[in-house]
């Protein structure tokens, strides 16, 4: 497969610190076009900002996860302004609410989600979401705010699927939908139209089967797109090709 892009990855992590460079080169020879890597806090939004200057097909985004939102200064809403001014970050996030860990008090997560919200719209730039068992208030938070962006793997309901899309925001689809047991994320491909699809690895998590359990890179996402386009019914490639013109519609890439 050509022309994939992988819209959510975390190159920063720990597990690529002695292969970065020759696992970049690797995905790029097996047909990785673009990427994006998430910001989860202040740290890892810096390196995500080298990473996309250091690698031309790179983008970034910056953002406070629902882990680190009990850690935040006072002032992170302006830092994090100041590093949207760098023309490699297309986006607010990773952003939203984690209730199956609960790493930072609820009112916190949902503190910091709202004003990075409100940092989205007022800088007019799209949002990663990130919602795990926090359906209702995070659905409460995009319904008032009506962001541009995308829940990224996405684990909830069709009926929550068809909300978001209502909104005019993208659902994201990593490895999890090639999981034996995936029969209601299949329910999700199924409702959600391809115009809002995305592909994602979430890597160094989320590896597909047949590598489940091992670290994923961005050329596993093939796996991802032939189980989302055997449910659509349509060509893996013609797949990869909408969901690439997707992400680069919602990220402002051209």
């Amino acid at each position: 497969m050509q022309g994939i892009f992988d819209s959510h990855c975390h190159y920063d992590d720990e597990r690529f610190a002695e292969d970065r460079e020759q696992v970049i080169a690797q995905i790029q020879k097996n047909g990785v076009c673009n990427a994006i890597n998430i910001g989860c806090d202040i740290e890892s939004s810096k390196d995500s900002i080298k990473l996309a200057e250091k690698y031309p097909f790179f983008h970034a985004t910056v953002g406070i996860h629902p882990h680190a939102a009990g850690e935040v200064e006072e002032n992170y809403l302006i830092t994090l302004e100041e590093m949207t001014r760098n023309d490699k970050v297309v986006a607010i996030g990773e952003i939203g609410l984690d209730y199956h860990y609960d790493l930072s008090p609820r009112e916190v997560q949902q503190r910091v989600f709202e004003e990075q919200l409100i940092l989205a719209k007022r800088l007019d730039m799209p949002v990663v979401i990130h919602s795990r068992e926090a359906t209702e208030d995070t659905m409460r938070l995009l319904q008032k705010y009506q962001p541009r962006g995308v829940v990224h793997c996405f684990t909830g309901s069709a009926q929550t699927a068809i909300e978001v899309v209502k909104l005019g925001m993208y659902i994201g689809f990593t490895g999890v939908v090639t999981f034996k047991n995936a029969r209601k994320t299949l329910e999700v491909i199924d409702v959600t139209p391809i115009e809002h699809i995305l592909l994602e690895t979430d890597c160094p998590y989320m590896a597909p089967e047949p590598y489940r359990g091992k670290r994923c890179i961005s050329d596993m996402i093939e796996k991802t797109a032939e189980t989302v386009a055997k449910v659509k019914g349509i060509p893996t490639q013609e797949l990869i090709d909408r969901a690439r013109e997707n992400t680069k519609q919602l990220f402002g890439i051209l």
